[in-house]
């Protein structure tokens, strides 16, 4: 039902990323974690000026002053000192021009063009020449550097690269594709962070320290107070840290229960129980769209149809009982694929919960998934998303400061909470589906008047339904400050989060005990099984890799670890909807990039739902910048002969069934 995803990673122009966190959790040392190990790169990385191997003592060259406030600098007693202990590629270093590779790179006309145009490709080498010798902000160029240093594989000389933001520029703030504020340095901490939890072998650990960023959510960067402690990046390596005993702590809030519980620790960490057990959520977006049609025609409805799929008439349905997995692509169960059903692919993959995005029309369907199968729902209410159900035209959009229209919204969520209270299954009331992209709505023009109709009808809900918590579905922590002011009564704080095949990062769940003391779940995580330039198997490995990173970064941070107040994710999604390349390119686009958009131009004036569409939709931080709409499943339908009921099954799918089985 996610009709777009907006990301908060973009930077500029094709793609930038940030995220990472806490501490060692599912990943194995054989399983992939950075995207060098994953794709083929066409060049290497050989740095004539290395520098010292292992951290470099910057109190040795300079001295950090007023540590942790906002006037926080570092300065430098002993410039080339430290230039020649970092090496080329970090700052102050200027060593790149006299570098040979550099030199032949420029003689050859092969660093000509705009830097975006250096990033997402198979050339990190040249790209890190390019990005080393940019017209850029500094903070910007040396966060590209070290980006492309990991990609390399460099990854010790990263980790030193993105320290080198945090200690020289921390206050960077650049632009993302949508035109949000991107905060370099906390990005830089939480990507080092990662790369040194997942990375054993670099002999280097971080510790403490912190960049706040006071306003950050206000939406309103020139009014930020940015406090920097870069902390200190030494000798040794990073061990797994030691989970906290939470038995021995109080309990200090509970919400809901009794059969569906939130628990808070003295230590602020946040634990979800489930008649009386602990319980990660393992959820996933669960919408099969036979190919061919569309909501966009009137043909399909997102929230309804896939909940009755039954194009056979048999009483059961297609999808989650007759589905089968299609070996060998030719769209036909033969004889040696046998009907498995997706319930039980779901339910063999580790999931445990399924997210329904606006309303249930289905309780025997659900009744028998929870009975058999032991799956869980996060049931929503989209709040006028999509001019859903507000009364508004499509073309209008829902106006969350129309009275008449939010007791509309309001009557549809007391009658989801009445139809459907009683249910077993019902984990969580979900409220809204990144709302505040404005997408057949007004709530980025109008946060205010839209998070005060969240509190209300999260307040209606707890009238109607004290024993489970509500959350609320946001994009990403846009307007945090906000719905800290305005939106009390959400007990877990919700988002849609595509920062990039690292993860989350520390700081997105730190901010959010920092500003709310809320538990977090992501709503959505997820990323292409395409990528232009790649092939197949590369895209496919890095969509798995995306995804089991995302995972270890949300369990790095669930209760006794890391900051601790992670519940789960759910996962976007479960298999390819063929119909949701629908719109060609912004116009800034295809002015920016005639050529690159030349060749696509027909496949965008023809976009058919019973096609398989291979081109974006918007920027995104995945394998080649772009964000792929049709090709986000786990799973997909082949070639589309044998829809409904086909499924290839992508990496992806056994790279989670692996993480999600994990004792």
């Amino acid at each position: 039902m996610s009709h777009r995803r907006l990301q908060a990673g973009l930077f500029c122009g094709v793609a930038t990323f940030v995220f990472i966190c806490g501490q060692l959790c599912v990943l194995a040392s054989s399983d992939p974690t950075t995207r060098s190990e994953v794709v083929s790169n066409r060049d290497s990385l050989n740095l004539a000026f290395p520098g010292k191997q292992g951290p470099v003592d910057y109190e040795a060259f300079g001295k950090f002053e007023d540590l942790g406030t906002p006037l926080y600098r570092y300065t430098m007693n002993d410039r080339p000192g430290l230039a020649h202990a970092v090496g080329e590629g970090i700052f102050p270093n200027t060593d790149v021009m006299k570098d040979p590779a550099y030199r032949q790179f420029s003689k050859e006309g092969k660093l000509s063009g705009n830097q975006w145009n250096f990033v997402d490709t198979q050339t990190p080498a040249l790209n890190f020449y390019k990005w080393q010798t940019a017209p850029e902000d500094p903070g910007v160029k040396q966060y590209y550097s070290a980006l492309m240093l990991e990609r390399a594989g460099d990854l010790e000389k990263a980790v030193k690269g993105f320290y080198a933001v945090a200690v020289h520029f921390p206050k960077t703030i650049g632009f993302t594709y949508f035109g949000t504020s991107w905060y370099m340095g906390p990005a830089s901490l939480d990507r080092l962070e990662e790369l040194l939890r997942r990375n054993p072998s670099i002999k280097m650990h971080w510790t403490g320290g912190e960049i706040r960023v006071d306003g950050r959510y206000s939406m309103a960067p020139k009014k930020d107070v940015i406090s920097s402690d870069p902390g200190h990046l030494v000798s040794g390596k990073t061990s797994s840290e030691k989970p906290v005993d939470l038995a021995s702590l109080p309990v200090i809030k509970t919400v809901g229960g009794p059969k569906v519980q939130l628990k808070e620790y003295q230590n602020h960490h946040w634990q979800l129980f489930v008649d009386g057990k602990p319980f990660k959520i393992k959820a996933i977006t669960y919408s099969v769209t036979p190919v061919g049609l569309s909501p966009d025609r009137g043909t399909w409805d997102v929230s309804k149809d896939w909940q009755l799929l039954d194009t056979n008439h048999n009483g059961l349905h297609d999808g989650l009982f007759e589905s089968y997995v299609d070996k060998n692509g030719n769209g036909k169960r033969d004889a040696d694929e046998p009907v498995v059903g997706d319930a039980q692919l779901l339910k063999d993959m580790g999931a445990n919960t399924l997210r329904a995005y606006h309303h249930l029309y289905n309780k025997e369907l659900f009744r028998r998934l929870y009975k058999d199968y032991g799956f869980y729902i996060l049931c929503g209410d989209v709040l006028g998303g999509y001019a859903v159900d507000s009364g508004a035209t499509w073309m209008n959009g829902t106006d969350y400061r129309d009275p008449a229209q939010q007791e509309r919204m309001l009557d549809g969520v007391r009658k989801m909470v009445e139809d459907y209270k009683d249910e077993p299954y019902i984990l969580m009331w979900v409220l809204g589906n990144e709302n505040v992209y404005g997408v057949g709505n007004n709530s980025g023009k109008d946060p205010e008047a839209f998070f005060a109709l969240v509190d209300r009808a999260a307040e209606l809900i707890h009238q109607l339904d004290p024993s489970r918590p509500v959350a609320i579905a946001n994009g990403d922590l846009m307007y945090l400050d906000i719905i800290k002011a305005k939106a009390p009564h959400i007990d877990v704080m919700g988002a849609n989060v595509y920062r990039g095949e690292q993860g989350f990062g520390r700081s997105f769940f730190q901010d959010v005990r920092e500003r709310l003391d809320k538990p977090v779940l992501v709503t959505e995580f997820g990323a292409p099984a395409y990528a232009e330039g790649y092939s197949q198997k590369e895209a496919e490995a890095f969509q798995a890799m995306y995804l089991a990173n995302n995972w270890e970064d949300l369990e790095a941070h669930m209760a006794g670890r890391g900051v601790g107040n992670a519940l789960g994710g759910s996962l976007f999604e479960f298999i390819d909807e063929w119909w949701k390349a629908n719109s060609d390119l912004p116009l800034k686009i295809q002015k920016e990039r005639p050529e690159w958009y030349a060749s696509k131009a027909a496949l965008y004036k023809n976009l058919q739902p019973d096609a398989h569409d291979p081109v974006p939709q918007f920027g995104g931080p995945y394998l080649d910048g772009w964000s792929y709409e049709e090709w986000f499943g786990i799973t997909s339908q082949g070639s589309g002969k044998g829809s409904p009921f086909a499924r290839v099954l992508r990496p992806a799918y056994y790279r989670m069934k692996e993480v999600w089985n994990a004792k």
